[in-house]
């Protein structure tokens, strides 16, 4: 099974310019934890629900910001033609739970572990990726 197959196409995006309220909003509105930053089409960055409160919140960093000043700007991206496993597998060497799907670096849709397990029948996919992000983390004292 291919990625495109499995995939979210419909991506809502947002601007480097966007505020951390202005995406934070977003993500309540459409249920997500995670958007992709895209500047002229360009993906950039993406942002998470963790990035703006561990880099934004926690550091006092008023809601006004633009994301820019906190995205992640290292990412794992795929392609449509990636297989489902290919896909699974990625996610799980860079302990990531939504893999940005693009094609020209511009994105054509998002895969989560929830899309994997819900929509990939053969389920063993998912167990692989989520056994590796789900390693617990060690908390620095």
């Amino acid at each position: 099974m291919k990625v495109a197959d499995i995939m979210t196409k419909e991506v809502d995006t947002c601007t480097p310019q966007t505020s951390l309220q202005e995406a934070a909003a977003k993500m309540k509105e459409i249920n997500v934890g995670s958007i992709p930053i895209v500047d002229n089409d360009k993906l950039i960055g993406i942002i998470t629900d963790r990035d703006i409160v561990v880099r934004g919140i926690a550091d006092n960093i008023s809601l006004d910001t633009a994301v820019s000043e906190i995205l992640s700007e290292s990412m794992v991206t795929g392609s449509q033609d990636m297989s489902v496993e290919d896909a699974a597998e990625l996610m799980a060497d860079h302990q990531i739970r939504r893999l940005p799907i693009v094609d020209n670096d511009k994105v054509v849709g998002i895969v989560s572990l929830g899309d994997i397990a819900v929509k990939d029948k053969s389920y063993g996919n998912a167990d692989i990726a989520l056994d590796e992000v789900s390693e617990p983390a060690e908390p620095e004292k």
